[in-house]
């Protein structure tokens, strides 16, 4: 999916939604345990639930990793289904992979050839080298920028001697690299004005924001501070749709979920 897609689609759907699938198979609803595979029942459920009211979804790889073979089936099931079932949607393979050219050239492969995604989240902190395999498919790079955890102001936000920080040398580098027809940027939402700050350096670009519902982000903030002329935003929210209901109702839960935020969405779209 290219760029235009994307955005005729936010414009279509009046939503910049993102749902993550985060599928832990401790927290869903325990009826589902009985069936053979749990974890991409539950998912199709969600997904059927909330395809109206999304533009993207994100299995986060460590949810599946986490349970070997049969995760990583579930996985597989779950990207199959989107892409038949509805192949309007942007896919993301949250995997924040990054290493050395010829082991980044083999994530590549798994994940634009085998699975068949539209982007993967890739860590930049190995260089071009490591990126730079990802780029050669038609598909994107979403590379981590200015994430939303607490953790990020270790290394991100410390600046060398000119004032710069860490996450502004990622921006302005990475884009000698491809353009924003190929590449996007992780921002968590927790970090308000500083999208400011990205706008600066990356004003086209679309931004991948977590962080939105469980972790206390501000979509309003977002909106105000990262919005471009194309939207330029894809807003994730995780737990706060498929954790919304541990009943046999988790399906219904989650869709009234995903309406409300892509209600309060509608409102900051001006197209």
């Amino acid at each position: 999916m290219n760029k235009k897609e994307l955005f005729e689609n936010i414009k279509r759907k009046k939503s910049f939604l993102c749902v993550g699938l985060d599928t832990d198979i401790r927290k869903i609803p325990p009826h589902l345990l009985q069936e053979e595979d749990p974890i991409f029942v539950f998912n199709k459920a969600i997904i059927d639930a909330t395809a109206p009211y999304c533009v993207a979804y994100k299995p986060n790889l460590a949810f599946y990793e986490s349970m070997g073979v049969a995760g990583m089936i579930a996985f597989e099931k779950t990207v199959a289904y989107i892409r038949t079932t509805y192949p309007d949607q942007f896919i993301i393979a949250d995997a924040k992979r990054g290493d050395i050219g010829n082991t980044s050239a083999l994530y590549a492969r798994s994940f634009f050839e085998h699975a068949k995604v539209d982007a993967v989240t890739v860590s930049p902190y190995m260089g071009e080298d490591s990126v730079k395999p990802f780029l050669a498919y038609n598909g994107w790079v979403i590379l981590l920028a200015l994430t939303s955890n607490t953790g990020s102001k270790d290394f991100q936000l410390t600046e060398d001697a000119d004032g710069l920080c860490l996450f502004e040398k990622v921006l302005l580098r990475s884009q000698e690299w491809s353009s924003d027809e190929q590449m996007m940027y992780v921002v968590g939402a927790t970090q308000g004005s500083m999208f400011l700050k990205i706008r600066k350096y990356a004003p086209h670009h679309f931004l991948l924001v977590p962080g939105v519902g469980a972790q206390g982000g501000s979509l309003e903030e977002v909106c105000k501070y990262g919005m471009n002329e194309q939207c330029g935003l894809l807003v994730n929210a995780s737990r706060a749709i498929i954790f919304a209901d541990k009943t046999a109702s988790f399906a219904e839960t989650a869709s009234y979920e995903a309406i409300k935020i892509q209600q309060e969405m509608k409102l900051y779209l001006q197209f």
